[in-house]
C-alpha cells in the first residue's frame, strides 16, 4: 500500500522577472487509507481518528522516541524495527528498561487495522489502546501514561506538534494513543510477491507453486489468505506442560490454556525466530516441528494433532512459498523510517 497520493496540476503563472516568464509546478498532496483491493474490510476504519499527514507524522515520531519509556532507553521501535518488518532484532524475548527480558518474542506489526484484538493471548482489543501495554508492563517501558503526559506537555518540540495536528494546547494521552494508532494501522504489508502473484501480476517458480499447493492443503484453516492468520487462539501442540497459560491469563478458562494468537505468515522470512516464545530460528526447524513435532495432548488443536509428515522435498517448497510473504516495500519504505527532527 502506498500512503503518500500526490496529484500533481500545472498552472503557469506568468510575471515579470527580468522579462522572464515563469512556470510554477502546484502540488496538491492527498492523504488517505487504500485497502488493497484483494483483501477484505478492515476492522479498524478511522471513525473517531480522522486521518491527517500531520497526526501520522506525530505517530511516526512517538514510535521512534524512547520519551515513552521510564528512563528514555526504549522505544517502541526497539521492539518493531522497520528491517525486520516491524518484529524485534532477530532474539527471542525483548529486552526492556534495565536491560530486563520479557516473557514472549515481539511480533511484526503490519495490518493491524484488521485486527480484531492484540498480543499473543488477545488481552488488548482495540489498536488505539494498544500501545498502553508496553509502555506500562514492567519488563517493558516500565512507565506510566500519566508521567508520559508530563514529559511530552514539557516538551517544546511535541506541544508544537501536537498544536499542528490536533489544534490544542495540552496534550492528552487520547490524542497520543490516537496518533500512534494512526502510524501502526498505515503499516500495510500487501506489495509481497504472493500478493502480485494473487492480483495475477506475477508467476510462481515451481517450488513456490508446489509449496502454495501445500500451503492451502494443509495451513489455511489457521493461516488464512489474504492476511495468512484467522486471529485465533489455538494450542499447536508446543509443550505439554505450560509454563506460559497463554489465551488463559485473560478468559480464565482452562481449556484456554496453552493457547496463542494464530500469527500472520507476512514477512515470515525476516521475523524469526518464531513462536510466542521465539524457541525456533530458522523456518526449517517450525516446518520440522509442524511436520514431526507437535505433542500430542487433550488440548492440542484438532487442526494439527498428528503433525503433517512432510517429505524433504515438500519442506523445501513450503519453504520457498513463505519466502514470498517477504515485503520488501513495508521494509524500506522510507515513510515508516525513523523520523528527523
Amino acid at each position: 500500500m502506498k500512503i503518500f497520493f500526490y496529484a500533481i496540476s500545472i498552472s503557469t503563472i506568468l510575471f515579470s522577472c527580468k522579462k522572464e516568464d515563469v512556470e510554477i509546478q502546484e502540488y496538491v498532496d492527498t492523504w488517505g487509507f487504500e485497502k488493497p483491493s484483494h483483501f477484505p474490510e478492515p476492522d479498524y476504519k478511522f471513525e473517531n481518528n480522522e486521518l491527517s499527514k500531520q497526526k501520522f507524522e506525530l505517530g511516526r515520531f512517538l514510535f521512534y522516541d524512547p520519551i515513552l519509556s521510564l528512563d528514555s532507553s526504549v522505544s517502541c521501535a526497539s521492539c518493531h524495527a522497520q528491517e525486520h518488518a516491524f518484529a524485534d532484532h532477530n532474539i527471542p524475548l525483548s529486552q526492556g528498561v534495565d536491560g530486563t527480558f520479557g516473557t514472549r518474542n515481539s511480533p511484526a506489526l503490519s495490518n493491524l487495522a484488521w485486527y480484531p484484538n492484540f498480543m499473543w493471548d488477545g488481552g488488548i482489543n482495540h489498536i488505539e489502546t494498544l500501545s498502553v501495554g508496553p509502555i506500562t508492563n514492567m519488563l517493558e517501558m516500565k512507565e506510566t501514561v500519566s508521567n508520559v503526559m508530563v514529559k511530552l506537555n514539557n516538551s517544546p518540540f511535541y506541544l508544537e506538534k501536537f498544536k499542528e495536528a490536533y489544534g490544542v494546547d495540552n496534550i492528552t494521552d487520547d490524542l497520543m494513543l490516537k496518533s500512534l494508532a494512526q502510524f501502526m494501522a498505515m503499516l500495510v504489508s500487501s506489495n509481497s510477491k504472493y500478493d502480485n502473484y494473487v492480483k495475477g501480476e506475477v508467476e510462481f517458480i515451481s517450488s513456490e507453486l508446489n509449496g502454495y499447493q501445500l500451503f492451502k492443503q494443509n495451513c489455511v484453516s489457521c493461516h488464512t489468505e489474504p492476511l495468512t492468520t484467522d486471529f485465533s487462539y489455538r494450542n499447536n501442540g508446543l509443550d505439554s506442560v505450560f509454563s506460559d497459560q497463554g489465551r488463559a491469563l485473560i478468559t480464565l478458562l482452562e481449556e484456554d490454556k496453552g493457547k496463542f494468537k494464530v500469527p500472520s505468515l507476512r514477512n515470515i522470512a525476516q521475523t524469526y525466530p518464531y513462536m510466542h516464545d521465539g524457541r525456533f530460528f530458522t523456518l526449517d526447524a517450525v516446518i520440522d516441528f509442524y511436520s514431526t513435532g507437535v505433542i500430542d495432548k487433550n488440548t492440542t488443536d484438532d487442526l494439527v494433532r498428528g503433525g503433517f509428515n512432510f517429505s524433504s522435498s515438500q519442506k523445501s517448497d513450503l519453504k520457498a512459498f513463505l519466502k514470498t510473504l517477504t515485503d520488501y516495500y513495508l521494509i524500506g519504505d522510507p515513510a515508516f523510517s525513523p523520523p528527523s527532527r
